[in-house]
């Protein structure tokens, strides 16, 4: 009998581990390759005891299911209908639109003049202070036009017109010259508004254009006022047109002169027109549009065309009519269509 080798004996042994491992690796994989079998349903064990339970769980579950589903429409249904969205209407009625202008000017005296001495010298005396009255031909000053080695008689100085002192810049022993204002005098009984109007709307000023002046020592109050003085030419380096404005009715005392007023010009007047508030309107993509409400509350988008207007309302040329409900709050939320629910 031959004899085996003790290096093969090994070598088989080791070739059979391998093998067996082998062997096992691979069922392993397969195991966890295939899929696990579906679990018993709940109660199967009594399903299988009681025989005819099956058959009446499916009868049970079937209606509930059917009431699952058609409160599942109903949610559906519910979630496509929008709520109605709450706004403000105001019908489009006629009415009289103006528009104007806002310019800032100064209370001026009418007439307010300097009057100045005949000759040079030293002022002598003073008659009057600022504030006084005064009357045409009155002597305010005197001055002594002597010097030194000759002796003249002291000069008057006389007011040329009637009016109330606002300055008095000489006092008594200055020197003064003919060019020098003793006092400025000015008829205070009759003011008026200076103001100057930028070029663009120099065409629309007028005389006797009707104006609201409000003045910073009275705020508040308004005051009527009109176009009374238009300069023929504009400045040429601020390019606007200087107007001057009378105030209509009895002059208020508070009012004096040098202050400063804020002038509102109405440069264009519109009769029975259409109106509506500004806050109806939209401006989207350069076209000016509206939400019209009907009777059954449903919003309508209108496009309209515009004419003048003013700080609360504008005219309305096309797009609408004369007792049409037209939305002034909650437009911004409103599409075509929409159902709206009004509100005061």
């Amino acid at each position: 009998m031959k004899k085996i080798k003790p290096g093969i004996i090994v070598t088989l042994v080791l070739a059979a581990v391998v093998i067996i491992i082998g062997v096992s690796i691979g069922r392993t994989i397969l195991e966890n390759r295939q899929p696990p079998a579906p679990a018993a349903p709940r109660g199967a064990g009594a399903q299988g005891q009681t025989g005819g339970a099956p058959p009446a769980q499916a009868g049970a579950q079937g209606p509930a299911q059917a009431g699952g589903g058609a409160q599942g429409q109903r949610q559906q249904a519910g979630a496509g209908t929008r709520a109605a969205t709450a706004v403000r209407v105001t019908p489009v009625v006629r009415d009289t639109i103006e528009n104007s202008i806002m310019v800032n000017g100064d209370v001026l005296a009418v007439n307010q003049v300097d009057i100045f001495p005949t000759v040079a010298g030293r002022v002598t005396e003073t008659h009057f202070q600022i504030g006084d009255a005064v009357s045409q031909g009155t002597v305010v000053a005197t001055v002594d036009p002597s010097r030194p080695g000759q002796v003249f008689s002291e000069s008057p100085v006389i007011a040329t017109i009637s009016g109330t002192v606002v300055s008095a810049p000489v006092r008594r022993g200055d020197t003064v010259s003919t060019q020098t204002a003793v006092y400025v005098v000015g008829d205070l009984t009759n003011l008026v508004i200076e103001t100057f109007v930028p070029e663009r709307f120099s065409n629309a000023i007028r005389q006797g254009l009707p104006a609201q002046v409000f003045l910073a020592a009275l705020p508040g109050e308004s005051f009527a006022a009109t176009v009374a003085e238009i300069s023929p030419v504009l400045d040429p380096v601020s390019r606007t047109l200087r107007i001057r404005l009378r105030f209509t009715g009895r002059m208020d005392p508070r009012i004096k002169a040098n202050m400063f007023a804020s002038v509102s010009l109405v440069t264009h007047s519109r009769q029975n027109v259409p109106v509506i508030p500004r806050t109806a309107v939209i401006n989207t993509y350069g076209s000016w549009i509206v939400f019209v409400v009907d009777e059954q509350n449903i919003a309508s988008r209108r496009e309209v065309l515009l004419g003048i207007e003013n700080e609360s309302f504008v005219e309305v040329i096309g797009g609408l009519e004369p007792g049409e409900m037209v939305v002034i709050a909650g437009q911004n939320f409103l599409t075509h269509g929409d159902l709206v629910r009004i509100v005061e």
